[in-house]
């Protein structure tokens, strides 16, 4: 512990050093990634290309080394990008009536087993919230066969104030979309449809609205599990196809939530559906440079921050590129200058810090994943993950938010070093909300590495 304790007083210690990181350099960076030219930087495009040249040239300009592929700065990520081309039609019928669903205003989806077309009329299986987890006797598959077969579903997870039960109020990965569809493939569904509510998804429509444009995914490997069709309905849709079984949103979110809840099939409930998709195989590359360290220079931290944005898509205000100027090049920038003032640090640190700008964080943390899983040196050998994701430029704060240090061993170490400097520290404000599982973080999680977000607090100076 003494010798991690170092490592953070480094970090916190460089921090503090205001001399070291300059506030001009960081603004530079962002005008410059949050520029139109760059085209919101969208994974794969020539907006995110550019990205990652600017950031590979500010590493080698640093005095950083590679620490990517061939003696380099990148690390290529072999992505599929998946369109849903025009023409798609999803309906659901009983014997009384038939309800054609409108794209975007009704629903969105993609295909994960990344193939060119998907069709399916099948009866529908509610599946509660599509969670399979031995571990607190909970099963929304039991009894039931789904393969080849519509999946309806709630994304979250049971509601529970006990520690030992879903742990209590925190969201756990269970609780993900992304969850859901994994386990709805491992399961063999031909579809899934998730039931939007504001509440169990804790954002609007609106953002998934963005899911009809190309999609990103992690090139599928052969034999992978993967859904034909992966989608979400608005609440008002989910309604209409309830109703049909005699249910109501709400009655089958409370069902969906009892201890003993088991899936059944809607009772002369069709849902039917016909996709093309548009295929494309997209690279897009992590930035990767690093400091060596002294006398354990095999051992490694890594920070990291992730360069892409959601590049063009539907206009707003007449303005279609989606610039991403605090997320996240605010993360960027200020990675690009921890990485030049550490690199000038003497004597160097003990360890080797890795600086990492990641891609296609927007599109599920594809890139950390990547990384995560095909890092530079062995992942026993990594003692932290601290990640840099949005900071807002209205001024100096006496307070920081870590969302997941408390998860780690490194608390303790953390709250110390933190109290040396005076600054605040705070947990994440809404656990409910699942924020632990939408940053790059996670992804070195759950390879074991202790890992955790670093964002500004609200406690303004001045």
């Amino acid at each position: 512990m003494r010798l991690i304790s170092l490592i953070f007083m480094a970090a916190w210690l460089l921090s503090a050093q205001t001399d070291q990181i300059q506030s001009h350099g960081i603004r530079a960076h962002v005008r410059f990634l949050a520029s139109d030219l760059l085209e919101g930087r969208g994974p794969g495009s020539r907006g995110g290309d550019l990205a990652e040249a600017y950031i590979a040239s500010q590493f080698e300009a640093a005095g950083l080394k590679p620490a990517g592929e061939g003696g380099g700065y990148f690390q290529t990520t072999p992505l599929k990008t998946v369109e849903v081309l025009p023409g798609m039609k999803l309906s659901v019928r009983s014997k009384e009536k038939t309800i054609d669903f409108r794209w975007l205003d009704d629903y969105v989806g993609t295909s994960t087993a990344q193939l060119p077309e998907a069709a399916f009329s099948s009866e529908v299986v509610f599946a509660g919230h599509g969670i399979q987890a031995p571990e607190f006797g909970w099963n929304d598959y039991a009894a039931v066969d789904v393969r080849g077969k519509a999946v309806l579903l709630f994304t979250n997870e049971p509601p529970s104030e006990d520690p030992k039960f879903f742990k209590g109020k925190a969201l756990t990965y269970y609780g993900r979309w992304t969850y859901k569809y994994e386990e709805a493939a491992r399961q063999g569904a031909a579809a899934v449809l998730i039931i939007h509510t504001t509440p169990t998804a804790s954002y609007g429509w609106q953002v998934l609205r963005a899911n009809g444009r190309p999609q990103v995914q992690i090139r599928r490997q052969k034999d992978a599990p993967g859904l034909p069709f992966a989608g979400w309905v608005t609440e008002e849709a989910g309604a209409r196809i309830l109703a049909l079984a005699g249910m109501t949103v709400e009655s089958a979110l409370a069902a969906a939530g009892r201890r003993g809840f088991k899936p059944f099939t809607l009772p002369g409930v069709v849902l039917s559906g016909a996709f093309r998709f548009g295929l494309k195989d997209t690279e897009a590359r992590n930035v990767l440079g690093k400091v060596e360290g002294a006398d354990l220079n095999s051992e490694a931290v890594i920070f990291s921050a992730h360069h892409d944005h959601l590049g063009v898509g539907e206009a707003v205000g007449g303005d279609a590129i989606y610039n991403g100027a605090i997320d996240n090049a605010t993360g960027c920038a200020l990675l690009i200058e921890m990485a030049r003032a550490w690199a000038s640090l003497e004597p160097k640190p003990r360890r080797t810090a890795i600086f990492a700008a990641v891609t296609a964080e927007e599109s599920g943390l594809l890139g950390a994943k990547f990384l995560a899983q095909n890092l530079p040196v062995p992942a026993g050998r990594i003692t932290a993950n601290l990640n840099f994701d949005s900071y807002a430029p209205y001024g100096r704060v006496r307070d920081a938010v870590l969302t997941g240090a408390d998860r780690t061993t490194l608390w303790p170490t953390v709250e110390a070093v933190a109290e040396r400097h005076q600054l605040k520290l705070k947990l994440d404000p809404r656990p409910e909300a699942g924020s632990y599982y939408r940053s790059d973080h996670f992804a070195f999680a759950q390879e074991g590495i202790p890992a955790f977000s670093v964002n500004m607090g609200s406690e303004y100076i001045g």
